[in-house]
């Protein structure tokens, strides 16, 4: 600041100016450098000053093309000492084109004075100025480069100056945005600037001699890059859902949508605000909704939303920049779409007021009635689904009510039988509501009833016993043919018209009983025997039917229960059957055990004791009674011969009358040990093999006898069929005109000096003259005359064979030469156990009577002409 007052500053600044943009900045040093300085303004509501010197606008405007003056005031906190500075704000004039240098004058920044010390007083130093910031409109049109200031210093006079600048946008990335002429100290931008990508450049000019000396300090220059409008609102979503509940009161909250602009967010440019452009559907107001225009909060602005009648909206919101002006600002739209979502405002209504159903008796789990409803609210949420209950007419539980998942109908459910003779009819009164209550403020009642008339239908139902099951006693030993009691059955269809049940038996296991099959009346077919296995603990079950004529015919079971008494018939027995001693007299008793299958009283105590006769038993034996059932037998001898002996024991038991028995006891005697162990058990003769081991040896042998039969059953039959084999062809498959190539088996090493040429066809061999005479083998062929045997004639009826054949071995018989030639043929020892029969020799016609080929006959029509030809006998 200079102590001269009112001193003028000029600036050109942009013509628009928005709410808190920066102007420039501002500075004061005083000499002693110690001053506490407050900044002021005259005009304060379009600019301030803060205490750092930055002038700031108040609020947003244009300038006019007039300049704008202000005074900027420095004040000593301390002294009230002012100081005071005019600034004159001038519009930048827009770029015209290539005659924008004759249009305005470059700024000059001229470096400040330095303070040189000499002998003589201190000179006065020129005011330090803070560089106030260039403010340069983003997507300049140019033409560039572009000229902005001109740095000069006041040296230049005196010295040849080079100017330079550093920094990003000069020789730093970016590089090469700004230029300057290093002789005029012209500083130029080259290209469009982008804020959007760098909102401000800083850079620091340097004035240098030829020398590279320094001259002058270096100086920042701020270059500013003014916001233009260059950038449309975007939202962060093309489509936006929310939901409201029907119903909501106005004012309630909806949804926020939100969108951003690349520009300032602190100009107008980048001030965004919001608007609904239009409401789809617009019932049941076209006014639905609104939004805040500067948060973009939607609420409700009107009553009435009803999700049964209007399900969602559909709103066109628009967001606009420079504060929603129409003229300048860019605006964008998105889609907000707003679901109603449901409340309980319906209640389930039954679609009549009486429901009819009907069920057969004594049926269980089935649906007997459907109830059905009607809700307004969405289906399958919990202010639809309907809970269905019973509130009269069913004392007694025999009906339930479920709900179907899907069609939300109650099903009404017989869950206990009915009786058609004790309930015809059931009248039920139910209710309907849903899952949730009802929302608050709805005037409709909670739930719906209705009547459900339920018809029951008589069945024909199955006759019962009384009582079931029925016991009886009984002793056993009841005969057969006697009345044992009476079981009958009772239909319970009293209003069918039906005949009399019929009865019958339907389990039996020892086959005692017999039931009449009209009254009912038990009697039995054999004696009862508590002893038998099929009682159980004195028990003996028997089951019967009973069956009526009904349409279906319907049949009941009972079961007899006959509780056998017990009576004395059967007599005691000796258990074990066999036992072991000593042959000399030594403690080793044998105990003994008396059984009796009849219970109390008829059975122990027991009595034992030995039989007058023979007198043998009781001069050698002597038994003592341990207990009611148990009994020692001992020898009452010093020594008895080794051997196995048969005691017998008469056993008494305590029934009345007494039931007495005597029993065999095998008693083994043999010499014993120290330790009374049987030594010489094997010497014991036996009295025989037991009836198990008797029985296994028989199936034994008869097994063995039958696998013999078998064996040679199969032995026979394989030697009639190897005798059966013989030449039986149809005539089409006649091959006897063909030649048939078998393979050739030699003999083996031994066979190289036999002659083979007798296995040839005669007229393949070789002339006999030629063999030396005397070295002839015997099993070579004589040489005779060869006869003629018989040609068969080219086209031969198939009746011709037997004719054929004949004649080739009636030849054959009287050809001396034809093998065997009645003299030692050598073969080859194949091994013995072949199944073919000996080939020593061939009988021909003599022996053709003695083959029996009845069996032809048996092997089908194709075989009828030979089974005529052979199988007729003599003829």
């Amino acid at each position: 600041f200079s102590l001269l007052p009112r001193e003028v500053c000029s600036f050109r600044v942009s013509a628009l100016w928005t709410w808190h943009a920066l102007l420039l900045t501002v500075r004061f040093r005083s000499c002693d450098g110690n001053k506490k300085i407050h900044f002021g303004s005259s005009e304060p509501g379009d600019f301030r000053v803060g205490e750092d010197g930055v002038v700031y606008a108040e609020r947003s405007f244009q300038l006019s093309a007039e300049p704008t003056e202000f005074v900027v005031s420095a004040q000593d906190k301390e002294t009230q000492q002012e100081w005071q500075m005019r600034v004159k704000l001038t519009p930048e004039p827009a770029f015209t084109g290539a005659s924008e240098k004759d249009q305005r004058k470059i700024e000059e920044i001229i470096f400040p004075w330095q303070q040189y010390k000499h002998s003589s007083p201190l000179k006065r130093q020129k005011r330090d100025w803070v560089i106030p910031p260039i403010n340069l409109p983003e997507n300049s049109k140019g033409p560039f480069p572009q000229e902005l200031v001109r740095i000069r210093s006041d040296r230049d006079k005196s010295l040849s100056l080079r100017y330079s600048v550093t920094g990003p946008g000069a020789d730093q990335p970016p590089t090469g945005i700004f230029i300057i002429n290093p002789i005029s100290g012209q500083l130029s931008v080259t290209k469009p600037l982008d804020r959007e990508q760098i909102a401000s450049f800083h850079l620091r000019a340097h004035a240098v001699d030829v020398n590279g000396n320094q001259v002058e300090n270096p100086i920042d220059i701020v270059i500013n890059v003014i916001d233009m409008n260059d950038n449309r609102p975007e939202f962060l979503h093309q489509v936006w859902n929310g939901t409201v509940p029907e119903g909501s009161k106005p004012g309630t909250y909806v949804m926020t949508v939100t969108a951003i602009d690349a520009d300032d967010p602190n100009a107008q440019n980048g001030m965004l605000r919001y608007r609904i452009l239009s409401q789809a559907p617009s019932s049941p107001s076209p006014n639905m909704f609104t939004i805040n225009n500067e948060t973009g909060d939607i609420i409700t602005v009107a009553a009435g939303l009803d999700r049964e009648k209007v399900q969602q909206y559909t709103l066109i919101i628009q967001a606009t920049d420079m504060e929603g002006n129409p003229t300048y600002g860019l605006s964008n739209t998105a889609t907000a779409v707003i679901a109603v979502t449901d409340v309980n405002d319906n209640p389930p209504e039954f679609t009549a007021m009486t429901f009819y159903g009907e069920v057969p008796e004594n049926r269980v789990d089935v649906i007997v009635a459907n109830l059905t409803v009607t809700d307004k609210d969405q289906p399958h949420t919990p202010a639809w689904n309907a809970l269905y209950r019973m509130t009269g007419g069913d004392p007694t539980g025999r009906f339930t009510i479920l709900t179907d998942p899907n069609s939300n109908d109650g099903l009404v459910t017989v869950v206990k039988p009915i009786d058609f003779e004790t309930n015809r009819m059931f009248v039920l009164t139910v209710a309907a509501e849903n899952q949730v209550p009802l929302a608050k403020g709805i005037q409709h009642p909670p739930q719906s009833t209705a009547t459900v008339s339920i018809t029951v239908i008589d069945v024909n139902e199955s006759p019962y016993f009384v009582p079931n099951p029925k016991l009886v006693r009984q002793e056993e030993g009841l005969m057969a043919g006697s009345m044992l009691t009476t079981f009958t059955a009772q239909d319970p269809d009293r209003y069918m018209q039906q005949t009399s049940l019929r009865y019958s038996k339907l389990s039996d296991p020892a086959n005692w009983l017999k039931i009449d099959p009209v009254n009912g009346q038990i009697t039995t077919t054999a004696v009862l025997d508590r002893e038998s296995i099929y009682v159980q603990n004195n028990m003996y079950n028997a089951t019967f039917l009973a069956s009526d004529n009904g349409i279906p015919p319907m049949s009941g079971t009972g079961t007899l229960q006959i509780y056998l008494l017990d009576i004395n018939d059967n007599a005691p027995q000796v258990h074990p059957k066999e036992a072991t001693t000593c042959e000399t007299l030594q403690p080793n008793a044998i105990n003994i055990t008396a059984v009796d299958p009849d219970i109390d009283p008829n059975a122990g105590p027991f009595a034992f004791e030995l039989p007058d006769t023979p007198a043998s038993i009781k001069r050698n034996w002597t038994i003592v009674r341990i207990s009611g059932d148990h009994a020692q037998l001992s020898l009452r001898i010093r020594f008895l011969e080794a051997g196995i002996y048969d005691v017998p024991i008469v056993i008494t038991d305590s029934g009345n009358p007494h039931a007495s028995s005597t029993s065999l006891l095998k008693v083994k005697v043999c010499q014993c040990d120290l330790n009374g162990d049987c030594t010489d058990v094997d010497r014991i003769v036996g009295a025989g093999l037991g009836t198990g081991a008797i029985i296994a040896i028989l199936l034994c042998i008869i097994i063995l006898l039958i696998l013999v039969l078998m064996f040679v059953v199969w032995m026979k039959r394989r030697d009639k069929e190897r005798q059966a084999k013989q030449l039986l062809i149809d005539p089409e498959d006649d091959v006897r005109d063909n030649i048939l190539k078998y393979d050739e088996e030699g003999g083996g090493e031994e066979d190289q000096d036999y002659d083979l040429s007798q296995l040839q066809q005669p007229d393949t061999l070789e002339p006999d003259a030629i063999k030396p005479v005397g070295i002839r083998r015997l099993d070579e062929r004589p040489i005779h005359a060869e006869p003629q045997y018989p040609v068969r004639s080219a086209a031969p009826h198939p009746g011709d064979i037997g004719d054929f054949i004949n004649e080739g071995l009636k030849a054959a018989d009287n050809d001396p030469t034809a093998p065997p030639y009645d003299s030692l043929l050598v073969f080859d020892y194949e091994g013995s156990g072949s199944t073919a029969g000996s080939l020593s020799s061939l009988n021909s016609s003599s022996s053709g009577g003695e083959q029996d080929y009845d069996y032809l006959n048996d092997w089908g029509p194709r075989f009828k002409k030979l089974a005529d030809m052979y199988g007729g006998g003599d003829d």
